[in-house]
């Protein structure tokens, strides 16, 4: 399961080669739009309805499990990222997360980490980012990561920014192959 930033939507170029390039290798993947962005197709979320968004994924997450056999893995850009994270932090959900873009701190503000749940994520995650990203360097990400007890990797982008770049086959596929590297993830089986 795929989920987008603030400022998109499920349809972001990003998520869609990513997801492109996951089902062409044999990988279900569903892109799903945050319950924010279902109520309005444009502008940021609200700060005190991010619990509604994470109950979103937690629902989308059980809908996949009810329908696809197999191993469940959630991943997210910038926000939905955000989200997914601390949904895994607060409960075993999935079995591995993606994110794409983790907003470590809001740019230009390094002292206002989004860290506080790092200790308590067990879930295997797997960071990529870019090096150009203004919500965290790769130096601050490393260091940050250093919170998670949990198996984790962050696997940088040369020259990308927040965006990935993601319009750009090459970085579709830099992120599959470190997803399959990562998890050993396989095609579900599709039921009959």
């Amino acid at each position: 399961m795929l989920t987008h930033g603030a400022g998109a939507n499920c349809s972001s170029p990003m998520l869609v080669a990513i997801a492109n390039e996951l089902a062409a290798r044999g990988l279900s993947v569903l892109r799903c739009d945050l319950p924010f962005r279902q109520r309005r197709p444009k502008g940021p979320p609200f700060p005190s309805q991010a619990e509604r968004d994470r109950e979103g994924l937690r629902e989308a997450v059980d809908l996949m499990k009810g329908i696809l056999p197999g191993t469940v893995y959630l991943g997210g850009h910038s926000y939905g990222g955000r989200q997914a994270s601390l949904l895994a932090g607060g409960e075993a959900t999935v079995a591995g997360l993606l994110l794409l873009s983790y907003p470590l701190h809001p740019p230009g503000k390094p002292e206002q980490l989004r860290t506080a749940h790092f200790p308590s994520l067990e879930t295997s995650t797997l960071f990529i980012h870019g090096e150009k990203d203004p919500f965290g360097s790769l130096a601050e990400m490393r260091e940050a990561l250093l919170l998670i007890p949990g198996r984790h990797e962050l696997c940088p982008i040369s020259g990308a920014g927040h965006d990935l770049d993601g319009r750009k086959r090459a970085t579709s596929i830099t992120v599959c192959d470190r997803f399959l590297e990562f998890f050993g993830a396989r095609p579900s089986p599709i039921p009959a």
